[in-house]
């Protein structure tokens, strides 16, 4: 059997295949309420449909102001849950697993309003500068554990941290944008304190995997690199995360030259340095480059983004050209 299509445990929950939709915001909550549409629906529906083994929804807000724009899902509320559920039970139904992205878009909000960040350092000249309080930081924290347990209630079977792309965990991380002088900043040990007290808040109401999502280099000098997160996954690994998600950049305004699978040796370079299993994510298209990073150990699980977007039946396409044969929905087995 190819590496591709085999299962993967994450703690007691098992993978059908090694196939993750990457979370990809949509932008859709036409309400403006975080409440998740018939379009989200039908969006992750569709992917499970197609023999993904995990299908992540989108970046979730744990606050209101934590959105990266008024159209973006949130759960900061009860009334957010009952369509997430909807959206798991359809999951379900297709026999793939369901993740939640936790985040908190920090200085990169577009809302009008409130802005907070670890420093008052602003994205650029459009955002705003606040700076989070020792109180506020408690709250944060409060919230990510109220969304775990939300995500709980909705049935979801993975939750993701979001500390990457310069959203606020991220921010909090890099000395770049963290110029804190508290408990929170200065040395590497208490940049990282807010991810650390976020996931050990989770692990209290959660019992299910936990994945976080990295930019292993901030393409800046003075940033981190990969070399950096090693020590960082470490920690994670000792407060019970299972797996890094490992993407890079959005820390600065500067796009990175991409090219297919660019991101790759980040994650191949995490799993061997700090022991711990990793997603490779970042322009991976087609099921033989998938199969060469899982085939030669330089990741565990492959994470799409785009190429789920323009076709939702990869994993069917995948199997077919590594010679698998994998179930379909029934409804569709006369063709």
């Amino acid at each position: 059997m190819s590496k591709l299509f085999s299962s993967y445990k994450l703690q007691d929950v098992t993978l059908k295949n090694r196939i993750v939709m990457s979370p990809m915001c949509m932008y859709s909550v036409e309400k403006e309420d975080g409440i998740a549409t018939d379009f989200h629906l039908t969006h992750y529906m569709s992917r499970a449909a197609g023999g993904t083994g995990l299908v992540f929804t989108e970046a979730t807000a744990v606050q209101a102001i934590g959105r990266i724009s008024a159209n973006d899902l949130g759960i900061w509320n009860d009334e957010q849950i009952p369509m997430l559920k909807r959206i798991t039970d359809g999951i379900h139904y297709h026999d793939a697993k369901a993740g939640i992205q936790l985040a908190h878009a920090g200085r990169k909000s577009e809302l009008e309003g409130r802005i907070v960040a670890p420093s008052a350092i602003p994205f650029s000249e459009k955002y705003g500068t606040p700076e989070l309080s020792d109180e506020e930081i408690k709250e944060l924290v409060a919230d990510f554990k109220r969304a775990a347990y939300r995500a709980a209630e909705a049935g979801f079977d993975v939750i993701e941290i979001h500390a990457a792309h310069g959203y606020l965990l991220h921010e909090f991380l890099s000395p770049l944008t963290n110029r804190r002088e508290d408990t929170y900043g200065g040395p590497a040990g208490n940049r990282y304190r807010i991810l650390s007290d976020i996931i050990k808040a989770i692990r209290e109401v959660w019992d299910g995997p936990v994945i976080v999502r990295i930019s292993a280099d901030d393409y800046a000098h003075g940033g981190l690199t990969a070399t950096d997160y090693i020590p960082f996954a470490k920690w994670m690994k000792a407060d019970g995360v299972d797996l890094i998600d490992t993407s890079s950049g959005g820390l600065v305004p500067v796009a990175p030259k991409s090219y297919p699978g660019y991101q790759v040796p980040f994650a191949e370079q995490i799993r061997a340095g700090a022991g711990i299993a990793t997603g490779a994510v970042g322009l991976i298209t087609n099921a033989v480059q998938a199969e060469e990073i899982l085939g030669n150990g330089r990741a565990d699980l492959i994470f799409l983004g785009r190429e789920l977007l323009r076709n939702p039946y990869f994993a069917r396409e995948a199997a077919i050209q590594l010679g698998e044969e994998i179930a379909g929905p029934v409804q569709y087995s006369r063709a």
